[in-house]
């Protein structure tokens, strides 16, 4: 306890006038010392001291009255923070201080930036929560209320799956976005096959593709060094996006560049660097439809921060395709034949044109991409 205390004294008594005063002290009395000294060696002691000892008290006084007039804008701007209004300078302000103001008001406006966009990130995310419940609800109500015949008792236990997986799917978003703005993404990467990872997206996908009347099909070969698991995450993400606004079918393909995800959607019209944040709920203008991007982005974020996981960034791109590419570092180039997979035909072994000149691109490129 003593030593905190005695601590605390310390660190009350060095203060910046206090600095400001002993250096200014020296400054004025060790010249007047050696000058009295040098001027008049033969002056009795008891006269030098008395005369030293004036000398100090006026130099102590006058290095005090320098640094209160030298610190007065600091002492000023303090009292102005504390009060909240410290934005406009004052005439007497040096540059420093000014700097100092601008670079305050600008912490502040960032600060009251995220707060608001944390705020109606929070009632996006309330509105996203409320519908799969309340959803869920209903169809539960369907379902203990009303004597269903088997075959529509079935279809309401896929429609409450679905809508729980939905639910279950927007709270590991949530997780994974708070983790990520945090911390960095924990990659443990091994030589992996890359067509393995599409299948495995393109069959998670392949349903949902299929309802919608959509193409999906699979092309190419090669292996990388990745972390599988979160690799496919990133994919998944990007091609369950590509699902959703395509209008006719969606490729996902291994390239001497890395992964490509491609569809006819429209694209985006906003900036990846707004879009792809944790916590963002502007709307994103997509085929002339405001959709809601709180947490749309989070999907965005997270490939973002798993691509700079593994060396790159996420990049976007318009064409007018539209490219999201987390760009990692160049690597040399494979010759893979391509192949073909299809859910809804597997008749076609080439790899085709883009699927319109208006398609969107989704680039990984992986370091080390081998056939």
């Amino acid at each position: 306890m003593s030593t905190s205390r005695t601590a605390g004294r310390i660190r009350r008594r060095a203060t910046l006038r206090g600095q400001f005063t002993l250096v200014i002290f020296m400054l004025a009395f060790l010249p007047n010392l050696v000058l009295t000294f040098t001027a008049q060696p033969n002056v009795p002691t008891m006269t030098l001291v008395v005369w030293m000892l004036l000398v100090g008290l006026l130099c102590a006084i006058t290095g005090y009255v320098l640094s209160g007039a030298l610190l007065r804008p600091l002492n000023r701007l303090e009292t102005e923070v504390q009060r909240g209004d410290f934005a406009q300078p004052h005439s007497d302000d040096p540059a420093e201080i000014r700097a100092l103001r601008g670079a305050f008001t600008t912490l502040l406006d960032r600060l009251g930036t995220e707060q608001g966009r944390r705020s109606a990130f929070m009632a996006t995310l309330v509105h996203d929560l409320k519908t799969p419940l309340i959803a869920t609800g209903h169809l539960t109500h369907a379902l203990t209320a009303y004597p269903l015949p088997e075959a529509e008792r079935r279809e309401v236990g896929v429609q409450i799956q679905a809508e729980t997986a939905r639910l279950l799917g927007l709270v590991q978003q949530m997780a994974d976005a708070h983790r990520f703005e945090r911390e960095d993404v924990q990659v443990q990467s091994v030589q992996t096959d890359l067509r393995g990872l599409l299948d495995n997206v393109a069959r998670r996908v392949a349903p949902h593709a299929e309802a919608r009347g959509l193409t999906l099909s699979v092309f190419g070969s090669g292996s990388a060094l990745v972390d599988a698991h979160v690799m496919e995450r990133a994919i998944a993400n990007l091609t369950e996006n590509a699902v959703r606004y395509a209008q006719t079918g969606v490729q996902l393909s291994v390239t001497p560049q890395g992964i490509c995800v491609e569809d006819d959607g429209p694209g985006l019209s906003g900036d990846l660097a707004d879009l792809a944040q944790p916590f963002n709920s502007q709307p994103a203008l997509i085929a002339g439809q405001h959709y809601t991007a709180g947490t749309a982005g989070l999907g965005l974020f997270i490939v973002r921060r798993i691509a700079e996981a593994h060396g790159g960034q996420l990049l976007y791109e318009r064409r007018p395709p539209t490219v999201f590419d987390p760009d990692l570092p160049d690597q040399p180039e494979p010759p893979p034949p391509p192949s073909v997979h299809d859910p809804t035909s597997s008749a076609s072994h080439a790899v085709p044109d883009a699927l319109s000149p208006s398609s969107s691109l989704f680039t990984l490129t992986l370091p080390e991409v081998t056939p």
